[in-house]
């Protein structure tokens, strides 16, 4: 699992929020974490992760993760949802 894999997923979310809702749906199937990111910010995503078994891959920076997700602003967390192939 790496960030090439999530630049070409088909369905992605970013954010603490849409995150955990995807893992609760139990549709994520990798999760990225930035490691510049507060940890009380992605501590929950983390946790539930771990908890569900997902694959859990760390990034240096929330810029990094943020430009790997499309975005042009930074990215605490995000995750590949469903079956994630480009």
């Amino acid at each position: 699992m790496d960030l090439e894999q999530l630049r070409s997923a088909k369905k992605k979310v970013a954010g603490v929020k849409q995150t955990l809702k995807m893992i609760n749906r139990g549709e994520a199937t990798a999760v990225f974490v930035a490691k510049d990111a507060e940890p009380r910010v992605v501590g929950d995503v983390v946790r539930a992760a771990q908890e569900k078994g997902i694959p859990l891959q760390y990034v240096e920076t929330m810029a990094e993760l943020g430009a790997a997700c499309g975005i042009t602003i930074g990215a605490s967390c995000s995750a590949i949802c469903g079956e994630g192939g480009a």
